[in-house]
C-alpha cells in the first residue's frame, strides 16, 4: 500500500525548499494542480518488464525493496533499500515554466528522486540508515528502460531489475548492500489488478505490485566487516498523485514470508481513534504463487506492546496479534530490534518505524514462523492531508 498522503506532502514541501535555496536552477515554481496530473481509476493493465520502470505523469512513485539476510553462522541482518520518484508539476505545466525560465539547462527537471538505505544488524542491536535527494538530471538520478531492463538509481546508489534478477547495490558511510535477488514466484497483484483503493473516493487509489518472495545472495558490509549472506527480499512498485483523505493519521504495513513458503502483506489506513479505515486490506499469496484478496473485515490485528522513541518521543507498536480467520492464519509479530526509526530530514522529511520482524503462530493448524517487514508512519508527526 504504503506512503502517499504524508510523503507527498513532505516531497512538495522540500521541493520547494530546494527551490528557494536554488538547488533546481532556473526552475519556475508554479502550484500545480491535481488535474494536470494522471489518474488511477480501475484495473492498472499492467505488462511486466515496461511496469517495472518510470511512470512519469503520475506525482509520486517508488521502488522499494526490504528483506532478511544471514551469514553462514546465522548472523541476521535486516536490510531496506527504497528509490523515491517525485514529480513537480504536469508535463503540460513543466513546457509552460521552462519556456518562461529562458535558456536551457542541464539541470532544469521535473523530477526530484530520494533514496533511503538502512540495515539492520541483529546480533550488535544496531540500526544504521542514510538518505539522499537529487534532481532527475545530468544523469545523477532517474530510471531508465529497454526492452528487457530497468535501472533506477540515485547516485551512487542503484537497482538494476533484469529478466530473472534484480541487483541491489548502495555504499553509505559504515554499511553496504551489494546483493542478487531472484524472483521465486510471479508477481503479485495487489487489490483488484493492481488497483488498490486507499480512501472512500475511487480516485484516491494507486497502482500497486509486489513481488513478495525474492532468494537473495551477496554481500553486507558493516564497518570494515564484509560478510556473505543469503535469504529472501521483498520488492514493492506502487504510483498514484492522489494523496489519503483528510481524517488518517497514517498506516501500518506489514509483509511477512513464512516458512510454508506463503506470503501476506496487509495495510492498515489509519484513523484519528486508532482504527482502520474500510479501505484498508491485504493479499495472502500461496505457496503456488495464487493470490487472495483480503478485505478490511477479514484482518484482526492487536496491539500488544509498544516501544517509544528517544529521540522522535513517538510511540510505535512493538507487538502485534494477527489473525485472518479466513485462511485459519493466526501470528505473533515481533520487532527484532525495538529502535529502526529513520528520521529523514535530508530527504522527504518524514520520520516512520520501517524494521525487521519475525512470526510464529499456525495456519490451518500448523505451525509456522518467518520473517518480514514492517512499516509504521505517522506516529511521530500524525498527518491529515488535503486535497
Amino acid at each position: 500500500m504504503r506512503r502517499f498522503s504524508q510523503l507527498r506532502a513532505m516531497l512538495e514541501a522540500f521541493a520547494l525548499l530546494l527551490v528557494l535555496c536554488g538547488f533546481l536552477e532556473n526552475w519556475v515554481w508554479a502550484q500545480d494542480t491535481a488535474s494536470g496530473f494522471f489518474k488511477v481509476r480501475g484495473p492498472c493493465g499492467m505488462r511486466f518488464p515496461k511496469d517495472h520502470g518510470a511512470h512519469e505523469g503520475y506525482r509520486t512513485e517508488w521502488w522499494y525493496y526490504t528483506g532478511n539476510v544471514r551469514t553462514e553462522t546465522g548472523r541476521l541482518f535486516g536490510f531496506q533499500l527504497t528509490f523515491f520518484r517525485h514529480q513537480l508539476s504536469s508535463e503540460k505545466d513543466h513546457t509552460t515554466q521552462a519556456k518562461q525560465a529562458g535558456p536551457s539547462s542541464p539541470w532544469r527537471t521535473n523530477q526530484i528522486f530520494f533514496a533511503h538505505a538502512a540495515l539492520s544488524d541483529v546480533l550488535e542491536g544496531r540500526f544504521r540508515y542514510e538518505e539522499k535527494a537529487l534532481r532527475g538530471a545530468a544523469g545523477v538520478a532517474g530510471v531508465e528502460a529497454t526492452q528487457k531492463t530497468v535501472a533506477v538509481w540515485v547516485h551512487p546508489w542503484r537497482a538494476h531489475i533484469g529478466p530473472k534478477h534484480h541487483g541491489l547495490r548502495a555504499e553509505a558511510r559504515h554499511f553496504a548492500l551489494d546483493l542478487r535477488l531472484e524472483p521465486q514466484k510471479p508477481v503479485v497483484l495487489h487489490g483488484i489488478e493492481g488497483y488498490s483503493l486507499k480512501g472512500s473516493d475511487p480516485e484516491r487509489a494507486s497502482c500497486y505490485y509486489s513481488l513478495t518472495r525474492l532468494k537473495a545472495q551477496g554481500t553486507v558490509r558493516v564497518k570494515d566487516e564484509t560478510y556473505d549472506v543469503t535469504g529472501f527480499a521483498w520488492m514493492d512498485h506502487e504510483y498514484s498523485s492522489e494523496p489519503l483523505e483528510p481524517g488518517l493519521q497514517g498506516w501500518d504495513w506489514f509483509g511477512l514470508q513464512l516458512d510454508d513458503t506463503t506470503e501476506l502483506m496487509v495495510f492498515g489506513l489509519r484513523q484519528k481513534d486508532g482504527s482502520w479505515h474500510p479501505a484498508s486490506s491485504g493479499t495472502f499469496v500461496q505457496a503456488s504463487g495464487t493470490t487472495h484478496h483480503l478485505g478490511r473485515d477479514e484482518i484482526l490485528l492487536d496491539v500488544i506492546a509498544t516501544w517509544k522513541s528517544p529521540r522522535s518521543k513517538a510511540t510505535y507498536p512493538a507487538q502485534w496479534r494477527l489473525k485472518v480467520p479466513k485462511l485459519a492464519l493466526e501470528l505473533e509479530i515481533r520487532p527484532n530490534l525495538a529502535d529502526q526509526e529513520l528520521e529523514t530530514g535530508s530527504s522527504t522529511g518524514v520520520t516512520y518505524w520501517e524494521g525487521s520482524v519475525s512470526c510464529r503462530g499456525t495456519r490451518q493448524g500448523h505451525s509456522v514462523q518467518g520473517l518480514g517487514y514492517v512499516e509504521l508512519t505517522g506516529y511521530a508527526r500524525p498527518f491529515d492531508a488535503p486535497l
